[in-house]
């Protein structure tokens, strides 16, 4: 549930500065990382929800916040990212990223790092699959084929539409990102059938002149 903002802003001020947190009151003794995002927290007052999600998510991680990345991405298709998901946008763009990479490198390996498991498989013709880490491997060409992998190569945090709670997706649900508990956004589902339907939708906006033509 989120927090009314008013009343979230005051519970992030406290969590940054408060005795029971591990950050200092003493701003000398802080990374700059840190300090950075408490002046942006006394500098956002007057913020909307979605900023109010940001700086509760900004107040749990460990690391120095990416504040401009994170404040110029976090609305996509869907809403803010950080209230939908409890990640920032560039926790997402990393794993885009490295996503990307994989997927044009060709090793199974890299691509598998990125898999959460159980991994849930919806097959061309619906049927569900909730895949070990070794089954995947042993279907990992029907579970990425080439059209899988092709899409994987031209992931955009753009591109990407959230739903509140249950991850994020691509390409009319053909692949889903969900945060795991160490707080990184991971595949967990991929929907070959999505995908199909996505390929149909998007040849049929095209032959009525609103996209690029299929090949």
């Amino acid at each position: 549930m989120i927090l009314p903002y008013r009343l979230a802003l005051p519970l992030v001020i406290a969590a940054l500065t408060g005795a029971c947190s591990p950050v200092p009151n003493d701003r000398s003794a802080q990374s700059p990382g840190r300090q950075n995002l408490l002046k942006t927290v006394e500098a956002s007052i007057d913020g909307g929800p979605a900023e109010s999600c940001l700086l509760m998510v900004w107040s749990e991680q460990e690391e120095d916040s990416d504040i401009e990345f994170d404040r110029a991405n976090d609305t996509v298709k869907g809403g803010a990212i950080s209230c939908a998901t409890g990640a920032t946008p560039s926790q997402f763009e990393a794993a885009i990223a490295a996503l990307r990479d994989a997927a044009r490198s060709g090793n199974k390996a890299r691509i598998l790092d990125q898999i959460g498991i159980p991994l849930l498989y919806i097959a061309p013709d619906g049927e569900r699959h909730e895949l070990t880490k070794d089954q995947i491997d042993t279907l990992f060409d029907d579970v990425f084929d080439a059209r899988m992998l092709d899409l994987l190569q031209r992931l955009d945090l753009s591109k990407m539409t959230v739903e509140k709670d249950q991850g994020a997706f691509f390409e009319l649900g053909s692949l889903w990102l969900v945060v795991d508990e160490s707080g990184q956004p991971r595949v967990m589902t991929v929907n070959r059938q999505a995908l199909d339907e996505a390929a149909v939708a998007a040849r049929d906006q095209a032959e009525r002149g609103q996209g690029e033509p299929i090949e």
